[in-house]
Formats: C-alpha cells, structure tokens, sequence
C-alpha cells in the first residue's frame, strides 16, 4: 500500500470518526459534521452513559440520573425513545449504544472519542512529566488537559446527576490548574501568573491553595506587601464564613515572607517559562581560533583566577592591551577551557567599548535576562533593578560571563554577577585599576617565537621553512600584533602564487605600511592598511564610506542608499568586502564594521574620499534614505496624516513595503540604526531633516521602544537647533520631547516643552508643530484635571487641523476634546465628539489611530455609565494595539477595561484586567503604574481583599509622592480610614 492509499484511509478515518464532548455542552460531531443531539433530557441521557466510561447503568438508575425524585409516569418509555433517537443520531455508529441487562452502555474507544478521556490521558502524561522533572512537558500536558474544557461541564444538561457531575468535573478543573500554575511558578513565570490568579482567588475566595500560590507569586514578583495583605484577607475571610483559622501550609508560607527565606525566591535552576521553550543554559561563547598559539603564561594565569571561583568566592579577571593585540581571542580560549567548571552556562557580549557608541549596560542586562528564561514581561526597568534580578538569577548557579571590549569599570559593574561560584573574565583598552577585587592582567604584543608559530599555522609549515628569514620580517613589520599578523597570514594563504619574500617586500615598502606599525594603536590601522591596499575602486570606496556611519550596522538597502548604488550592485560589492574579512555579516542582509576597523576605514575616508564632500553627500544620503522612508511607513499608519507632507524634501528615495506588518517590522528593526544616524546628523543642513526624522518615528517610542535611546537624541536636536537658531528644527524637537515626556508620565515637563514649542512653530509660521502643540498642551491639562484650559486648547486645536485639512490629527483632537466634555460633566456632547472622531477614522482607514480613537470613545462612554458600549470599544482597540506592538496603548486599555468592569460591579474581571496592565512592566513610567495600583486596590477592596487592597494604594501613594503627583490626595483618602483604625 502506497503512501498516497495511506493518506486517503487516515482523511476517510477522520471524516468518519465520532467525537463527543461533555466538558462545555453536551455535543457530538461525525468528522466536522455535528450530530443532532434533542431536547436536554435526551442529552442528560447521553450525558450519563457517557460518564460511566461504557459500564451498563441500569433504567432505574437512568430515571434518577434523569429525574430525580419525581420522574414521570411513562420514564422508561421515554428512556427508549431517548435511546431510540441518540441511535439515529449516530446513523452508522448506532451499535455503540448498546441493551442489556435493562439498561444501557455507550461504548467510546478509538471510533468514538470523548473529551473526557482526552483530558484525562493527558493530565496522566503531565503527572508522569513533572514527576520525571520535565516541567517544559507537564506545563504543555497540563495545558492541553485544561484546553478540553469550553465553559461549563454539562452546560444546560438538567438532572441531579448532571448536577453532581458538573461539581465533579468543575473541582477536578481547578485542580489541574493548581498543578498547571505551580508549575508556572517553578519555571519563574510568576508575574505573568499573578493575574490569573487574582481573578481566580476573586471567584474561588475559599480556595486556599490558590491563595498561596497568589502570596508566592507575588512575592517573586517583588510585591511582598500585597502578598502578606492575601493571607490577611484570607484569615480574615476564612474567620468570617467558616470560623476557622488558615492552614498551616498557608500560615508557614506567611511567616517565610515575613523572614524573606531566600528559598522562596525563584531558583535559578529552575528555567522560567521562555527558557524551557528555548535557552535552558546559555552557551554563548563565540568559536575558538583553531590556531590559537602561544599566551600559555596568560592562559595559567587567567585559568588559575576563574579555578578561584569556587563557590565561595566570585572570580573577576579584567584583560587590558591595545588593540589588535589578542585580547578577545585569548579570553575566548581561556572561557571555552574552563566552561566545564560553569556548569550553568557561559555569557558573552560585545560591550563596543572601543567605538563611539559602547553598549548601554541597561540593553545588555536585558540580554542576559532574556538568556537565563526571564521572559519580556518579567525584565524590570532601569540598570540597577535589572542588575539585581541578574544578581538573583545567579544564585546558586555557576555561571561565566565573557564581558568583551569594555569601556571602563563603569560599564562593567552592573554586569558583574556578584555571586559566589561565578565568574567575569573582561577585555578592554584601558587598564581597569578602578574595578574592585579584579585581577588585572597586561596584554602585550606576541613573543617573536609566539608570531612565527601563528604566522606559520595559518600559511603552512612547507612555506614558511623555505623563507624563515622572510618570514620573520613580516611578523616583525607586523609589529608581532596578532591581528596584524593573522590579516598578512591570510592574504598568503590565499594567494598560492606568492613567496613569503614577496609578502616581506611588500610589508617593507613605507608607502605600503605605515610607520605608526610598530607602536600604539596605530599599529592596528596600519594592519588594515594592508588588506585596504587590495581593493579595488568601488570596494575602496565602499569601505571608506561605510566607515563613517555610527550606528551599531546598517541593513543592504541602507547602504545602497549611502553608496548611492541599486541593491543588486550593492550587495555584490558588499559581499566581496566580507570575503576579504574587512567588513561583517551580521546577519542576512546586514553589515557591520568591527569597532576598530571603522576607526581606520573612518580615517581613510578623511584622507582619500575625493572630493571631501562626498562624505556629507553620503551620510546625506543615508538620512534621506531614513527620512523617506520612516515618512512612508507613517503614511501606511497613518493614511490621511499631512504631516509627510510637511517634512523636510528629501532628494533620494526610500523603501516602499507590500504590506502594513513589514512596514512595522522595519520601524523596530532599524530603531538603534536611524537613530544614531540623527544624532550624528544633528547640524547644519542635514538638522531640520534629523529632526524630522524622530517626527515621523514619535509613534515608535509610544510602543516603549528605545525611549532612553530617542529621549537622548531629542534633547541633542532641540540644543543643536537653538545654537543654531533654527526655531522650526526647535519646535519640533520639542514636540517630540513632550511625546516621549507623556510616555513616562512627567506631564509637567511635557506641558512646558509644548508651551515652548507652541511658541516656536507660530515664530517659524510652522502649522504641523504649531497645531501639534495645541493638542499637546490639551492632554496635559487632561491629564492635570484642568477641563476648561483642556477645551480651550484642543477646540484650538481642532480648528488648526481642519485649517490644513489633517483628517487623522483633527479626530486625535476631536477625541482629547471629548475627554475634556467629561471633565466638564457633559456627557452627551462628550459621546458625540468621540463618535466623530472614530467615523474620521474608519472612513480613512486609518488602523493604528482608529484603536486611539476607539479607546476615547470607549473612556467617554464608562463615564457615562454606558458600560456594555465602552467594552466593546476597549476590546475592539486593544487587538488593534497588539497587532501594532503598542505595548504602552495595550497597557493603558486593559487599565480602562478595569475601571469598566468596576464600574459594572464585576471586581474580579477588574482586579484581572489591572493585573495584565501591571504585567507590562516598564510601559508607561511610575506615574501609570501608580494610576493602575489604584484601580487595582478598589477591586480588590470590593473582592473583600483589603489588606492586599491596602497594599497597593501604599505603593501608590509611594510613587505619586516620589514624582509629587496631585492623584497623591486621592489615595490618602483611599487609605483613610485605615489609618484611622
């Protein structure tokens, strides 16, 4: 039988086979067809023969499975019509239900399946997996037994067996899921967990065990006070409704946070859910030179100090020396020959320490964080929090990081593990006296025996013994730097039909070599020098011109903007760079320069571009090639927006994008790229266009991508601009400035950025900035609760759009307008206004600002009290916003949908919805994390839960007193009468 025959018995199989389910409504299905299953009675009927798992249940029990007390006169004749018609229903499968002894027998098995039983084979599986420690397997079984649920078990069936068996099945639910969130929490999905189980204790308050999965999760997740306020509202409740005290698993749990046992905090050896999928033990170490020679007194001596670390001390080694000199490849070999002593894995980063833009040691913990299973959500703000998770991560594991090119001390310290039993091994230029505990190691140039051995590795033992005398020339005009020496070796090896001699020759020609050879890090430069000299024109050229951008790559069609060459010519050129080892792919169609090739590809660029102003041109270029296309992807946004219309004139053009997703993949891949090109492009003539290349990208920090890293360039633009007097480039950094300010919360600092703007753009008789600065300084006042300034400046606002006919921008102003209607209680106009806005929107088919205008509707109509209305609006943009990666907008609806659900007395689905805006954490800044700590504390009050409720209007009167915010005074009301008590 062939493979095809096969194919057609397996589709035939399915298209016949008969699938029952009892977990959700009584229902059956032949293939994909379902079955006409009758009136409830007759389901209750199937039901409990189902149930029986195909044992004979006798008439009369059927009747009291059925009826109850009071069945009918004619029951059993009605049982055989049941029966009767379940036969037909099931047409060529009637033999399953079968007669005897009385009474009836479904017969389930391989031709008749039944959800129950799947689910039960796989929570089976699952306790086999955790058992066996595979938690990756038991978490997945868990969740497909859970999956086989669709509401309630036996929905709508009547009968008091019904009745028995939905508790039954109800209870046995709730248990796999305590067995599924357990093992959450043991793989660190602790934060993501807390919502579920908030929402969870809500509707099963007396459930102790969910409520001590609550406290440990919660206290992972570094919120101990609302974990101890849990088992205060549980010892309360239990007090009250049962007149017990909790159990004693739940009581110990209480006392271990109150002593913070560090056995309670996540384990490292324990990998969080994205680990378990994906990295259980990072290996990050890049490959060892096959050739490695010599260094054996650094190897010992770097050996000896990581062999220190040996769980009771952290070993710290800081590699310095010029570059070119071998360091990475020496740290390299030493990490890979003590890999075996870290057990738990090794880390490596490029800290680019050497080039103009090191790595931002806050991105880098993010890495490592990303590398040990600490899923997005779970990776905190800011340097020193994430230092200190890393910190904790470590704990009890052994681990290795490989910290290469380091700036100074600086940079490294928050990288440092800190933890007994691992260990960091540092490279860098600068000698680092200022690293405490570390062990400093000086590397100098090789040893002349050390190069000839490298040098003879790489050309051949055969060519080298013919002309020693040679080849000791060249690794001496190599000034005996690895790297020098590693670049002449090759170009040897490669070219069969040169002696050593003619290598040396060439080596010793002035006008080949610079004298800078033999000394510092000129040394380097003139390394390069040699493998420069070999290409030809447009390699040359490229390479020269390359050299010049400052970003950490640059993507082919970037550069074939920059080289002013199609993508076919420049991929090419491109790729015949990599052969000749001088320029990196880092990834398909993407290019970088190590660090100090740049350097000197930069410095050949100054010396032989012709003529100089090429280089402009180029790096002109290259942000016309941003600005293009940042403004294209704007458009597909943002249809109907002028501000493209608006911006600086580029004279070359940029991509164009098949789809709305790819044009959004660009923005966040080519983030770290278009911004260092504005930063580096932040004068002259290529300003205004810098500028209005973070205009056109605004929408890209409000998903909480790169704030820092755009917040950063912003401030350098608006400076550059003022000295420069360009009011126009002014105001419209300052309009980004005050958008980033509204990502963060710092609404004060926002209001006077869009003041000044406002000023500026009517100076500079700039409408886009003038009327943007309108709408600005409106939702400032909203935010600050001050509804008629907000009125007035957003009617402004209102008008200015219209006056240049900005559909988008106008509904963006019509929908702040709105808000401010219901500050000023009219609720009416207030629905009205927002409607408008959302129609501007849907009739430009505008997708992204559509989800804005949805949200604004959606908060006018929970004021009001058209509540049903609101959720489908916040449920309609939030999808909007997560097609988007709109992390902060996600944040902010699922904030609104809590205050709904609040509203609409459902605190459990509230206290659910804040716990998921809480989970997006570092969205948004303190000021709306505080906003949702109090929503969340008014469910949780109305859930009964005051203590835990209390908690979170604590961290909030915390965080709005740190950033003097006015909502301070609502909380301290909130906290009141606890106080008083």
């Amino acid at each position: 039988m062939g493979a095809e025959d096969l194919t057609e018995r397996e589709t035939e199989h399915r298209d016949h086979q008969l699938r029952f389910a009892v977990l959700g409504p009584v229902r059956a299905w032949r293939g994909q067809q379902p079955l006409p299953m009758g009136s409830p009675q007759q389901k209750a009927l199937l039901a409990a023969l189902l149930l029986r798992s195909g044992h004979t249940a006798t008439a009369e029990e059927l009747i009291d499975a059925i009826w109850g007390e009071e069945p009918p006169e004619q029951a059993k004749a009605a049982l055989r019509t049941y029966a009767s018609r379940i036969r037909k229903a099931l047409g060529s499968h009637a033999e399953l239900l079968v007669s005897e002894s009385g009474g009836y027998a479904m017969r389930t098995g391989p031709e008749a399946l039944l959800d129950l039983d799947t689910a039960h084979d796989l929570a089976m599986h699952a306790e086999k997996a955790a058992s066996g420690g595979d938690r990756a397997a038991a978490r997945e079984q868990y969740t497909a037994a859970l999956a086989q649920w669709e509401g309630e078990p036996l929905a709508h069936v009547p009968g008091p067996y019904a009745e028995t068996q939905r508790t039954r099945l109800e209870e046995w639910r709730l248990g796999l899921l305590e067995h599924r969130l357990d093992l959450d929490l043991q793989v660190g999905c602790h934060a993501e967990a807390v919502s579920e189980l908030t929402a969870l204790t809500a509707a099963h308050p007396l459930r102790e065990r969910l409520r001590e999965l609550l406290m440990l999760a919660l206290y992972r997740s570094g919120r101990q006070a609302e974990a101890l306020a849990v088992y205060a509202d549980t010892r309360r409740l239990l007090a009250e409704e049962l007149g017990v005290d909790p159990r004693q698993e739940l009581s110990e749990l209480q006392q271990r946070i109150l002593e913070a046992d560090d056995e309670l905090t996540y384990q490292a050896d324990e990998p969080s859910a994205a680990a378990v999928q994906t990295v259980t033990r990072p290996a990050q170490l890049p490959a060892t030179v096959a050739d490695f020679t010599g260094r054996a007194s650094f190897v010992a001596e770097l050996g000896d100090q990581l062999a220190q670390a040996d769980g009771t001390v952290m070993a710290v080694s800081a590699v310095a020396g010029i570059g070119g000199v071998g360091k990475t490849t020496l740290a390299i070999h030493v990490a890979h020959a003590a890999a075996d002593r870290f057990p738990d894995g090794q880390l490596y980063v490029d800290l680019q320490g050497a080039g103009s833009s090191p790595a931002d040691p806050e991105s880098v913990l993010g890495s490592f964080l990303r590398a040990l299973g600490t899923p997005d959500s779970a990776i905190p703000d800011g340097v020193e929090e994430r230092s200190a998770l890393f910190r904790s991560l470590l704990a009890g594991r052994r681990v290795l990081a490989l910290l290469d090119n380091a700036r100074d001390a600086a940079q490294v310290r928050p990288l440092l593990p800190g933890t007994a039993g691992c260990a960091a091994l540092v490279t860098s230029r600068t000698r680092m006296i200022d690293l405490a505990g570390a062990h400093l190691v000086d590397l100098d140039v090789m040893s002349p025996e050390e190069a000839m051995t490298l040098f003879t590795r790489i050309v051949g033992e055969e060519r080298v013994a013919a002309e020693r005398e040679a080849a000791m020339d060249v690794v001496a005009a190599c000034g005996f730097l690895p790297l020098a020496i590693r670049i002449a070796a090759a170009r040897l090896a490669a070219r069969r039909t040169w002696t050593v001699s003619v290598l040396a020759r060439k080596l010793g020609d002035e006008r080949r070599r610079l004298d800078e050879l033999q000394a510092g890090d000129q040394a380097v430069a003139a390394t390069f020098e040699l493998g420069y000299g070999q290409l030809d024109a447009q390699q040359a050229r490229a390479f020269r011109l390359l050299g010049l951008v400052e970003g950490p790559d640059i993507s082919l069609r970037a550069a074939a903007a920059m080289l002013d060459l199609s993508a076919e010519d420049a991929e090419d050129l491109l790729e015949s760079l990599v052969d000749t080892s001088l320029l990196e792919s880092a990834a398909p169609g993407r290019y970088r320069l190590h660090d100090l090739v740049r350097l000197f590809a930069r410095a050949c660029a100054e010396r032989d571009e012709q003529p100089p102003s090429e280089r402009d041109a180029a790096l002109s270029r290259l942000l016309d090639f941003y600005l293009a296309t940042a403004a294209t992807v704007h458009s597909m946004d943002q249809p109907g927006e002028r501000l493209v219309e608006h911006l600086t004139p580029t004279d070359h053009p940029g991509l164009t994008f098949e789809s709305h997703a790819d044009a959004v993949n660009w923005h966040f891949t080519e983030t770290g790229s278009y911004l260092a090109t504005a930063r580096q492009l932040a004068q002259g003539s290529t300003l205004r266009r810098a500028v209005d290349l973070l205009m056109a990208t605004i929408d890209l920090a409000e998903a909480g991508v790169n704030v820092r890293q755009f917040e950063q360039v912003a401030t350098l633009l608006e400076e550059a601009a003022n000295e420069a007097g360009d009011l126009q480039a002014e105001a419209r950094a300052r309009s980004v400035r005050t958008g980033l300010h509204f990502t963060t919360g710092s609404f004060d600092d926002a209001d006077e950025e869009a003041r000044r703007a406002m000023i500026l753009a009517r100076a500079a008789d700039d409408p886009i900035a003038a009327s943007y600065a309108l709408n600005d300084r409106g939702i400032v006042a909203i935010y600050q609760s001050r509804w008629a300034d907000a009125e007035e400046y957003l009617s402004q606002a209102v008008t200015a759009f219209r006056a240049y006919d900005n559909g988008p921008s106008e509904a963006s102003a019509l929908s702040n307008l709105a808000r401010s209607h219901v500050g000023l209680g009219r609720h009416e106009s207030a629905v009205e206004l927002a409607s408008q806005a959302v129609s501007i929107y849907r009739q430009l088919e505008v997708s992204m600002r559509l989800a804005n205008g949805l949200y604004a509707l959606g908060t006018v109509l929970t004021a009001a009290g058209r509540l049903d209305e609101a959720e489908e609006r916040f449920t309609e943009s939030l999808a909007i916003f997560r097609r988007s990666r709109q992390h902060l907008w996600e944040g902010t609806v699922h904030f609104r949908l809590a205050q709904v659900y609040l509203a609409a007395d459902k605190p459990g689905m509230a206290a659910s919805q804040a716990e998921q805006a809480l989970a997006l954490r570092g969205i948004g800044g303190e000021w709306r994390r505080g906003t949702v700590l109090v929503v969340l504390g008014k469910s949780l009050t109305a859930l009964g839960q005051t203590d835990r409720a209390r908690a979170c209007w604590q961290e909030a009167l915390t965080i709005f007193d740190q950033i003097d915010a006015p909502e301070a005074s609502e909380v301290r009301a909130l906290l009141a009468p606890s106080l008083a008590v």
